[in-house]
């Protein structure tokens, strides 16, 4: 486990950045954490590193967000509507995992369906400061991303 702690949300934006460097098609991203955790902050991270940031919405009321850049498909799921993991393969879910980089909001309630292989970040609130996250992230199965984190 890898522990990052995000004294903003530049920081919440710059870690998601650095990890999209080395994000390529088949990479699956679970995003764990209360409400407003900065998970869909986290997420436009990532699109920022990939000229997407203007794309983005959350995705709360589709289930899925399709975004193409020049040269990755991203697809970023909210799953917290869903009422059982078979809706999740109701829509055909896992036959994204293959086609560009997977990021799954509240995907531990589909733990069933995930990939093999992914990341898992936990976001943590401070209770002591409103600005600060805690992420934990957790590699599960053979995800062998290197992770500079912290560096630009």
């Amino acid at each position: 486990m890898f522990k990052f702690v995000s004294n903003s949300e530049v920081d919440t934006l710059n870690f998601a950045k650095n990890l999209a460097k080395q994000l390529h098609t088949g990479d699956t991203i679970v995003l764990c954490g209360e409400l407003g955790a900065g998970k869909t902050k986290f997420t436009e991270g990532i699109l920022t590193h990939f000229n997407l940031q203007n794309e983005i919405s959350s995705p709360t009321f589709t289930i899925i967000n399709e975004y193409t850049s020049s040269d990755i498909n991203i697809y970023h799921f909210d799953v917290y509507r869903l009422n059982s993991v078979d809706e999740f393969y109701a829509i055909g879910g896992e036959e994204y995992f293959s086609k560009g980089i997977c990021i799954i909001e509240w995907g531990e309630l589909i733990e069933d369906a995930l990939p093999k292989d992914y990341i898992k970040i936990t976001f943590n609130k401070d209770s002591s400061n409103e600005n600060v996250r805690i992420l934990n992230i957790d590699f599960i199965g053979d995800s062998k991303l290197d992770l500079c984190l912290g560096k630009e």
